[in-house]
């Protein structure tokens, strides 16, 4: 079959599919009008089960004009952002500090006290995203079929448990069943952090609220090396009849993380229809973001929106970008204190010495998030992020060991490229419409992040160290490659939308926008930049 036969019949289902729910929106609407009591306006509308919750919610506990008009747009975004921001900034928070515990706690005896073999270390990353891999389509299945935020919330406690659990290993075979483990419960956070953010934000909001919960990654590492430094002064006053301070550093956070599910299970909403905002407000928030064409969510898995997920080639094209990105920031999220211990320091002052990367995490994070929301420029503003890492990395590659000071200026560039994941998560919630289509993409996505944090380790071999040339020498070559993928993925969502203009706008049902179509499925979308 040719492209233009495909391209035909494609269309020509699509536009069978719209008739077919407009014939039975119409439908609704006539038996609404007829159906005015109270008792009437309980049942559940008659509609197709393709159709996204907010326009049942919509159909069935309509508000007047006049209390939606009534409402302060400025004032409900404040609301919203109180409501949602402070406990999806913990969860990734403690999503990112409990993973790299490890690396932590490495320059605090870890390794000695569990007796851990040659390359133990970079097998232990390595095990996290292997169990993060295998188990994300399932997390985002679940996801779709049971309330986001409640599953959310059970993931974070169950994990929680595990973290404790740290404390009390004496060897290593323990610890690789727990990192098993933590990857099995941890791989449900960035989908649903992602789902949620779409439901509650216009397209153009997205990417600074990903910013802001994303911020989590980036003041995880200062807290916990701080809190590490501490702990260091408390190993010199007591003797090793007592917990060591790695074991203190894992049931601190693991408690912690606990704390924080059982908040998130009571209290971030599932979607702004089951929210505790005001009748009025859950419309207003619905009328808000309908222009995304997005949808805001549907319990039923499409195979069709899988498929065309599946299809696209700018859906590998992201993946090839994320895989990329990720080698270089895994390596150094599991290695930043070892290579830094390695020029020479101290522990103590090897943790230090890891502020400044952080601080350099956090402003890429917050530039690039605004840039990209302010400018609608994401493809560029990612590899704006990609070059202060590519150079770091050919400057810890290339510099004669005993220039220190330059050393440490390249790691501490290499912490720009982490920034580019919020902006990639955005890039994928603006421009995926259909919600089976959402979640599938958002499952691809995650599974690229951890095959390049899985690459990532292994690319630091204790044959090479104290430098480590080869691992470095692939953190170059690997982002000049995401580079050229980024550029040509952005031309090519320009070139589309430039074509969709050609073509002309077309004549869509009403309510069209909660219809849980795909991008594909309507002229009218436009991809962002």
């Amino acid at each position: 079959m040719s492209a233009a036969s495909q391209s035909f019949q494609h269309n020509t289902n699509s536009s069978y599919e719209l008739s077919q729910c407009t014939n039975l929106l119409k439908t609704s609407k006539q038996t609404s009008s007829r159906s005015t009591t109270p008792k009437a306006r309980k049942r559940r509308p008659s509609l197709p089960e393709n159709v996204d919750e907010a326009l049942l919610f919509l159909k069935h506990e309509p508000a007047t004009a006049g209390e939606v008009t009534s409402i302060d747009d400025k004032k409900l975004l404040r609301k919203i952002d109180w409501l949602l921001m402070p406990l999806m900034f913990s969860v990734y928070y403690l999503q990112y500090t409990d993973k790299t515990l490890l690396s932590t706690a490495s320059v605090m005896g870890v390794i000695e006290d569990t007796h851990m073999p040659a390359n133990g270390f970079s097998h232990l990353a390595m095990t996290f995203y292997v169990s993060f891999l295998v188990c994300e389509p399932l997390q985002s299945t679940l996801i779709q079929k049971f309330p986001t935020a409640q599953f959310l919330g059970i993931n974070v406690t169950i994990w929680g448990v595990v973290v404790t659990m740290n404390c009390v290993c004496k060897g290593f075979a323990p610890l690789v069943v727990l990192r098993v483990l933590l990857g099995v419960f941890e791989s449900c956070v960035a989908p649903s952090l992602i789902i949620l953010t779409s439901m509650w934000y216009t397209r153009f909001e997205q990417t600074l609220r990903m910013g802001i919960w994303y911020q989590g990654s980036s003041i995880a590492p200062i807290v916990s090396t701080l809190a590490s430094y501490g702990f260091l002064f408390y190993d010199k006053k007591h003797d090793h009849d007592h917990f060591k301070s790695w074991q203190i550093l894992f049931l601190l956070f693991g408690l912690l993380t606990i704390a924080i599910g059982i908040l998130v299970f009571f209290f971030l909403p599932n979607s702004p229809m089951k929210s505790r905002f005001s009748h009025a407000e859950k419309v207003a928030i619905l009328e808000r973001v309908r222009d995304n064409e997005t949808g805001i969510e549907n319990k039923h898995l499409k195979w069709k929106q899988v498929k065309e997920v599946l299809l696209d080639v700018k859906t590998w094209m992201m993946s090839l970008i994320v895989i990329l990105t990720n080698v270089p920031n895994g390596a150094v999220s599991s290695f930043n204190d070892i290579i830094i211990s390695n020029f020479g320091y101290s522990d103590a002052e090897s943790l230090l010495q890891s502020l400044p990367g952080c601080a350099v995490a956090f402003f890429s994070v917050w530039w690039g998030t605004w840039a990209a929301g302010r400018y609608n420029c994401r493809g560029l503003v990612i590899i704006a992020l990609i070059i202060p890492t590519l150079l770091g990395g050919a400057l810890m590659a290339w510099l004669p060991a005993n220039n220190k000071s330059g050393l440490l200026a390249g790691i501490n560039l290499i912490n720009t490229v982490g920034s580019t994941l919020p902006l990639l998560y955005s890039w994928v919630t603006a421009n995926y419409a259909g919600h089976s289509k959402k979640i599938t993409m958002n499952a691809i996505l995650l599974m690229s992040f951890c095959l390049g944090n899985i690459i990532g380790p292994e690319t630091f071999q204790d044959s090479d160290a104290p430098q480590y040339i080869p691992a470095k020498m692939t953190i170059v070559i690997t982002l000049a490659i995401a580079i050229v993928i980024t550029l040509g993925l952005a031309a090519m969502y320009h070139l589309e939308n430039k074509r969709r203009d050609r073509a002309g706008y077309q004549e869509m049902p009403e309510d069209y926008q909660f219809l849980d179509l795909t991008d594909k499925q309507t002229r009218n979308f436009r991809y962002l930049l």
